[in-house]
């Protein structure tokens, strides 16, 4: 069975800087997708970044570029999003997902929320001074 857990969530102040990770478990494979969604307060859940299992090609959106970065450690099984500069509208709680890399897309392609099946719970990022 597919575990995913998310930590690292806290109050970051703008201009800040936060690293969340994210650990899953439980795939039979070695290569899996890792995604942060995010959901702010009345909004839609959205995706934030995914890294692919096969290559870590990475896929950010456009709202992050340059300030979120997303990594993958497999000798720990661990994807961390560093978290910088933070703007208050990026406060939301942040999902990790995971699902088993189908190399056929590109990761842009992947990086879609329904397409994740193994979710964790989510962790907390208030943005404020």
């Amino acid at each position: 069975q597919v575990q995913v857990v998310e930590s690292g969530g806290g109050l970051v102040q703008p201009g800040g800087s936060l690293r969340l990770s994210c650990v899953a478990s439980g795939f039979t494979s070695d290569h899996y997708d890792i995604g942060w969604f995010r959901q702010a307060p009345g909004k839609e859940r959205e995706r934030v970044s995914c890294i692919s299992g096969s290559d870590e090609d990475t896929y950010y959106v456009d709202s992050v570029k340059g300030r979120f970065t997303i990594a993958r450690d497999d000798a720990k099984n661990t994807v961390y999003l560093q978290m910088n500069s933070p703007n208050p509208e990026a406060q939301a709680v942040y999902y990790c997902a995971a699902e088993q890399t189908h190399p056929a897309e590109t990761i842009q392609a992947r990086c879609v929320l329904a397409d994740f099946v193994s979710w964790g719970q989510g962790t907390q990022v208030p943005v404020s001074s």
